[in-house]
């Protein structure tokens, strides 16, 4: 794990830090390290793997990608991407439809089209 590759500077960790969970002033427990969580996930969009294939240097993989499924279904990734939109250092780091692939069992790859048009060929 090289920190000098990682894509959170000081000064945008200073902006995010106030916007994620597991705070010490949030109920519940205090996250462990959420700064290199958010490296995790940057570094498995960046790199288009599978959880199991995250480095151990991020720490255990299903923690990582449990943890993400709760931050994604609590809204905690709309909120930063709200904050960081605007911010042309993060453009790279933010990610749309256009750059990731989907698995070739999501594209319909085999079986072909299982919806059948219907008999009727009239034009109204």
């Amino acid at each position: 794990m090289d920190p000098n590759r990682f894509v959170i500077s000081d000064a945008m960790w200073e902006r995010l830090e106030g916007l994620l969970p597991g705070k010490v002033t949030d109920r519940g427990v205090t996250a462990a390290d959420t700064r290199l969580f958010l490296e995790a996930v940057f570094w498995r969009v960046r790199a288009g793997l599978p959880w199991r294939d995250l480095p151990s240097g991020f720490g255990n993989w299903n923690s990582n990608f449990r943890r993400f499924r709760r931050w994604a279904r609590d809204g905690v990734f709309d909120r930063l991407f709200e904050a960081v939109s605007d911010d042309p250092d993060m453009e790279y780091a933010l990610i749309d439809g256009t750059i990731v692939s989907v698995h070739q069992k999501a594209t319909g790859a085999k079986g072909g089209l299982t919806i059948r048009p219907s008999g009727d060929r009239r034009v109204g």
